[in-house]
């Protein structure tokens, strides 16, 4: 081994002499990085990075050969040297910056055919932290983005409700996805594709699926354009009524899914509102055609009406039985034995006031909506939706501690795990990134389309 050793950090001197050789020794180390042994390691990362620093171009492309090969235990290594060792680097790396940074960048897209989630996440945050990405970055650089997220996401493929590797992956995309929206891009191609070919099957999806589906929809409708806004109101103002039921009954009402399509009807409907006169009846002038102020839709408005004073009685009731619950919670922790049963009441504790948040924005949400020409609030920053709150007290109450999507506090029959609540979709496996060994096994989110990779 010490010979091995000594010839590993010899290696970066010929290519001082003979810089052709670089790309062919960079892509030895390369291989040499499943060594074992610490000491021959070191050598190994060190010998990479002094010719990273030689020649970052040819380095770096000789080391990304090695993410598209078939050889898994080879590719693992390689990422894992170049998210831990290269892009904490990338300032004294990639230089010059504007040509580095866009010779990484193609270098990473070509690399997305195949990648699992949490892979893609890790790149995706490497590119949103590159200069030609970030806050003072062209809309051309915020679109390119955009694009790369949506090829990700396969939005030109034949959707298939069974293929659940895809729905994962779509979901997931749409999540990363959000904060490019809050930066300009358009999220004309996903809303789209989600009104074409997820809202049609919706009840075929899992109740996993179908919360990620309307929270995702929920946190994207503040950025549709007018145009794709008249597109969904009609697919939205039909799921809702599929749960807003029109009389009391003994079932549950989901007030999670309530909460995500009230909130994206009043954000839609605020960029077209004359497009509620004929879907709820309402009599809101602007003046077009499009108004139909003068055909009775007296019906639809009674029905919708209705609807929504239902799921308001309903939501009072409860979030009167939760503010109870809430209050007892003091009494219950001074009684509480041991630590094990303090953290499960501070848990029940954390839904109870997820329950309570909302039912509260259900109430603001419905109560606008009650005027014959009412104001929706689209934009309003005062409805902040239940899930992107998180007080200390649901953050220390769920440490350690898997959530699922029932844990709303409101007793709904949502099965199967909570979606993103406001971390990560969870179909990512290691939230905020890639775990020390991100091997086969496990590899969290989505199965790549070449290799199959991922669980």
């Amino acid at each position: 081994m010490q010979i091995r050793v000594q010839a590993i950090r010899g290696l970066p001197l010929l290519c001082k002499d003979t810089p052709r050789h670089l790309p062919k020794i960079a892509d030895v180390l390369g291989q040499l990085l499943l060594a074992e042994e610490s000491l021959e390691k070191d050598a190994v990362q060190k010998a990479l990075m002094s010719l990273l620093r030689q020649d970052p171009k040819a380095s770096l492309t000789a080391l990304f050969e090695h993410v598209e090969s078939p050889d898994e235990n080879v590719r693992e290594k390689v990422l894992i040297f170049v998210r831990e060792k290269v892009f904490p680097m990338k300032t004294e790396l990639l230089k010059p910056q504007e040509e580095m940074e866009r010779h990484v960048t193609d270098l990473i897209k070509k690399s997305l055919q195949d990648v699992t989630g949490a892979e893609f996440k890790m790149f995706m945050d490497f590119l949103k932290g590159l200069s030609i990405f970030g806050e003072k970055a062209a809309p051309e650089r915020i679109q390119e983005l955009l694009e790369i997220v949506e090829g990700q996401a396969d939005l030109d493929a034949q959707f298939n409700v069974s293929d659940t590797d895809h729905i994962d992956r779509l979901m997931s995309c749409l999540y990363l996805a959000l904060p490019i929206y809050v930066r300009g891009a358009s999220n004309s191609k996903f809303l789209n594709y989600i009104n074409k070919h997820l809202l049609p099957v919706f009840d075929k999806l899992s109740d996993e699926k179908k919360l990620d589906l309307l929270k995702n929809l929920a946190e994207s409708s503040p950025y549709a354009s007018a145009q794709d806004a008249r597109s969904l109101l009609p697919s939205n103002l039909q799921l809702l009524k599929k749960y807003m039921p029109r009389r009391k009954t003994s079932e549950e009402i989901n007030y999670t899914f309530v909460e995500c399509l009230l909130y994206t009807f009043h954000q839609l409907a605020s960029k077209t509102p004359n497009t509620t006169n004929s879907l709820c009846g309402y009599k809101i002038v602007t003046g077009q055609p499009s108004d139909r102020l003068g055909e009775d839709f007296s019906d639809l408005h009674k029905d919708f009406m209705e609807r929504l004073t239902v799921v308001e009685e309903s939501a009072k009731v409860t979030k009167k039985k939760l503010t109870q619950a809430i209050g007892e919670f003091g009494k219950a922790m001074v009684a509480a034995k041991d630590d094990a049963a303090k953290s499960e009441l501070r848990l029940k504790q954390a839904k109870t006031t997820l329950g309570m948040r909302t039912c509260s924005n259900i109430l603001s949400l419905t109560q606008p909506l009650h005027e014959k020409s009412p104001t929706f609030l689209g934009g309003d920053k005062k409805i902040t939706l239940s899930w992107k709150e998180t007080p200390k007290t649901v953050a220390s109450a769920n440490a350690g501690v898997k959530r699922t999507a029932s844990d709303n506090g409101l007793g709904s029959t949502v099965g199967g795990k909570k979606g993103r609540g406001t971390e990560n979709p969870s179909s990512f496996g290691n939230r905020g990134g890639l775990s020390r060994g991100i091997g086969r096994g496990i590899r969290g989110g989505w199965r790549g389309r070449s290799r199959g990779r991922g669980y």
